[in-house]
């Protein structure tokens, strides 16, 4: 193996991150050069943090060039295990605790209204991520890092998990694709993430392969909580095997499509209209709610035109999609209010829920509204929107006292 690691970024735009150079050598012990803004205030706890790390991993001799742009310690941590990795064979792993307060699990019906995209080698954008308010939080460790950084990703993406407050977040992960994706699974399933995305997915087994290998990590790791399951629908093949792949696990929770490279597999581009992709949408809506699951809309990649995403988030809602992708921050607010019930919904809503909960109380078996029945599906959705309802203030939690 070579003796000279290099793991990180140090670029202008690489704040709240940091480049290091790995040197093994023969003689000398530890010696660290530091290049850093805050090294008057932090040298010494970074220098400190890298020895550390460096006992851990047994290595006693070394030169060691940190070129620091503000980077936390869990940052530091994995950009210079990176590098050890590169120079060593080793299959420790130096883990900083997790935060109490990261460690929760979610529901299957969660609101997945907004899942916020965030490059996985990118801690920058990782820091604050929680205080935007998404629904769900994506480390991506598949498009948005390049080949020659997937390792360092994995590690960076893991520190994350442990020492990044979410803030309640569903805490998502997109793997790579199948089978290299099966690899990165280790490096976040221990860590409390709850859901994992997998791309570009084309048949059940792809699912089926994921499942069984977050099985087989959580019962080496005597895991507890539940990790769900989105497939990503990018492809013509992935379009037609929508059910089955939606179905292929119980912890399947979401399906998902990706319209950017679906269009590119169908050989056109993506247009404001959608025609292009109004089949593909149609049959995973279908596929979706015949397995039970939520339907997830791409995401909407102008991040300046607040108006066409306003018109994309309604379109999305009103042919039944429960939530979208986002990849800014700007995006979370415009698709949660646009996909929040409005006044019409609510109102139907709080009649469906109080025809039923009557019906209960006179031991009804049939329960009707007028003159349509009502079947335990439609009440669940009724429930459903008035418990979205009450959490963003559109309603009283004492709605039941009021007429409708």
């Amino acid at each position: 193996m070579s003796k000279i690691g290099i793991a990180g970024n140090c670029g202008k735009e690489d704040r709240s991150d940091c480049q290091i150079t790995l040197e093994l050598t023969d003689s000398g012990g530890i010696q660290i050069e530091l290049t850093s803004k805050v090294k008057t205030l932090y040298g010494k706890s970074i220098e400190a943090e890298c020895r550390k790390v460096l006992d851990f991993f047994g290595i006693g001799n070394a030169l060691v060039k940190i070129n620091d742009n503000g980077a936390l310690p869990f940052t530091l941590a994995a950009r210079l295990e990176a590098a050890i990795k590169q120079v060593t064979k080793t299959t420790k792993e130096f883990l900083p605790p997790l935060l109490r307060q990261n460690n929760y699990s979610t529901a299957r019906d969660c609101w997945r209204r907004t899942r916020l995209y965030l490059p996985g080698n990118s801690p920058k954008l990782m820091i604050n991520a929680g205080l935007h308010k998404a629904d769900g939080i994506i480390l991506d460790l598949e498009d948005s890092v390049s080949p020659s950084k997937k390792e360092e990703a994995r590690l960076l993406v893991r520190n994350t998990l442990r020492q990044v407050d979410f803030y309640g977040a569903e805490r998502m992960v997109r793997i790579n694709q199948i089978p290299h994706g099966l690899g990165d699974l280790k490096f976040v399933i221990p860590h409390n993430v709850n859901l994992i995305l997998i791309p570009k997915c084309e048949s059940a087994d792809q699912v089926q392969q994921v499942d069984n290998e977050i099985k087989r990590i959580a019962d080496k790791h005597k895991l507890a909580n539940p990790v769900w399951l989105m497939p990503i629908i990018e492809s013509a093949l992935g379009v037609l095997k929508a059910y089955e792949i939606t179905s292929a696990s119980p912890q399947v929770v979401a399906l998902a499509i990706g319209l950017e490279d679906y269009t590119a597999d169908l050989g056109t581009q993506r247009t404001a209209e959608g025609r292009e992709t109004f089949y593909a949408r149609q049959s995973l809506l279908n596929a979706a709610r015949a397995a039970g699951v939520q339907a997830i809309d791409s995401v909407f990649s102008d991040v300046a035109d607040m108006e066409g995403l306003h018109k994309a988030v309604q379109e999305s809602k009103a042919l039944g999609f429960d939530g979208m992708g986002c990849i800014h921050p700007r995006q979370i607010k415009v698709i949660q209010d646009n996909f929040a019930p409005d006044a019409t919904a609510i109102n139907k809503a709080r009649k469906i829920v109080k025809a039923f909960e009557e019906a209960e109380e006179k031991g009804q078996g049939v329960v009707a509204l007028g003159s349509k029945m009502i079947d335990p599906p439609i009440v669940k959705r009724a429930l459903r929107t008035i418990k979205l309802a009450e959490s963003l203030g559109l309603i009283n939690a004492n709605w039941r006292e009021e007429n409708v």
